[in-house]
């Protein structure tokens, strides 16, 4: 995982919860590189899950609600980041369709060892999208907080159902449906 993750989770910590949480997570999560980590780097996932988990330890959050503030967080910082991968995007079905042949084309360029999920999206009528979350890591709730932060940066009135599917093979498949609220007058 790259570790432009892990510097961005530990900047959300350190802003809504404080340093002294962020140390008492970063010693309790018994990181191998205590913590010390690059956003051109790359490294276990399973350290940002004992960071996770840490944080749910400290803070009495559930880890879900943790992943999934952290992915509302890092489409924040990613839209403020890397704007041009925003460029052709006016609402969040565009920006969400352009995600695997085109944002993560670009993820490649900057990241060649990136290991990204895929996210295939359908139109199946006007007013709704199907993006299928697949992935070796379970991050789904991740996947959810971006989607979600993808819709507040667009300011519209979506509502998202989110199915887990079972597993196939190694891949974690999660099944996000979404639809626009009706135009006022309509």
């Amino acid at each position: 995982m790259k570790g432009v993750v892990f510097t961005e989770f530990m900047e959300l910590v350190e802003a809504r919860m404080g340093l002294d949480m962020l140390d008492r997570i970063i010693i309790e999560a018994n990181l191998p590189n205590d913590g010390a980590y690059t956003s051109v780097g790359t490294y276990d996932h399973a350290e940002l899950v004992r960071l996770v988990v840490a944080l749910s330890n400290a803070s009495g959050l559930a880890i879900p609600a943790l992943i999934h503030l952290f992915g509302q967080h890092l489409f924040q910082r990613f839209s403020v980041g890397y704007p041009a991968l925003f460029a052709d995007a006016s609402n969040t079905y565009d920006f969400l369709s352009r995600i695997d042949d085109v944002i993560h084309v670009e993820v490649r360029k900057l990241y060649p060892d990136a290991e990204l999920p895929k996210l295939p999206c359908e139109r199946p009528a006007p007013g709704e999208l199907v993006l299928m979350y697949s992935s070796p890591r379970g991050f789904a709730d991740l996947a959810a907080g971006l989607i979600d932060g993808c819709i507040a940066h667009f300011k519209e009135t979506i509502s998202v159902t989110r199915t887990d599917l079972p597993m196939e093979g190694n891949l974690h498949r999660t099944l996000f449906h979404l639809v626009s609220a009706p135009a006022a007058g309509a």
